[in-house]
């Protein structure tokens, strides 16, 4: 029987300011790391939440887990199926609206663009697809609702 083996993922947020002047003044900037990697992900609140908008916040990074991890998911599955996936291209987005108590993203949808090098059924593809998103250690996670909405080419040889 194999070892059951639990997985921990420590983050490292840091921030430094004051909020002693009030809400409107306070910095959003901070930092947030995953040790042991060296480089820190410099991030924001949403500037509707008067972030930098220059800088990443907490609600694109949970569309680009999600993202990530059904492309990751994918490719280990088509791979294993040695289905030739030579392109994969995500352009996500989250929902979030300011009417539905408490505010929250509702909504997750994944358009990729996929291109397959080879024969093979688009309907394996999309299959594929469908069992990533079952497999999806980030999408089984989170409450938002996912929709993923692939575009598939295939290259014959």
């Amino acid at each position: 029987m194999a070892e059951r083996k639990d997985h921990l993922y420590p983050v490292v947020t840091t921030w430094r300011g004051s909020t002693g002047s009030g809400y409107e003044e306070y910095p959003r900037t901070h930092e947030v790391s995953a040790p042991p990697a060296k480089t820190a992900v410099v991030m924001s609140s949403d500037p509707t939440f008067r972030g930098d908008p220059t800088l990443l916040n907490p609600e694109q990074l949970l569309v680009m887990a999600v993202s990530s991890c059904q492309m990751l998911t994918f490719l280990a599955l088509s791979a294993k199926r040695q289905i030739n996936v030579v392109e994969y291209e995500d352009h996500a987005e989250g929902f979030m609206p300011d009417n539905d108590k408490p505010v929250r993203i509702t909504r997750i949808l994944l358009k990729p663009h996929i291109v397959i090098d080879g024969s093979v059924d688009p309907g394996t593809v999309e299959s594929l697809v469908k069992l990533a998103h079952s497999h999806c250690f980030i999408a089984n996670s989170v409450k938002s609702d996912i929709r993923i909405e692939p575009e598939i080419v295939i290259l014959k040889l």
